[in-house]
């Protein structure tokens, strides 16, 4: 069995949307990521270099979506998974990606993917 790091409800500013006001107006997203890894050598060493790096994911995540323009949430879910196996050696990752307020009546809208 695999260790979990997690991120929960990273809010981030960004263009999103099909319609034309989306495209003019930043809106906020909500980010989970999950991402297994081996915690007993980093808890063994205590060392940063034994583990995966979340605060340095976190900032990637957020340079990259507020700097992002897509019309889709499933665009801009599956480019973070990208960015995250490409850019820190992570195997596979669970993300969740919704835009709180979205839809009337609802809490938030959006998807999760595992890559």
């Amino acid at each position: 069995m695999k260790d979990i790091i997690y991120i929960k409800d990273l809010r981030i500013e960004t263009i999103i949307g099909i319609f034309d006001w989306e495209r003019k107006v930043k809106q906020e997203v909500s980010i989970d990521m999950e991402f297994p890894f081996d915690c007993k050598k980093a808890a063994a060493t205590d060392s940063i270099k034994d583990t995966t790096d979340y605060k340095a994911i976190t900032k990637a995540v957020i340079k990259f979506v507020e700097e992002s323009s897509f019309h889709l949430q499933e665009t801009l879910a599956e480019n973070i998974a990208e960015l995250v196996k490409r850019d820190f050696g992570v195997e596979s990752i669970k993300l969740r990606v919704s835009k709180p307020g979205a839809l009337r009546g609802a809490e938030d809208v959006g998807l999760i993917i595992h890559r």
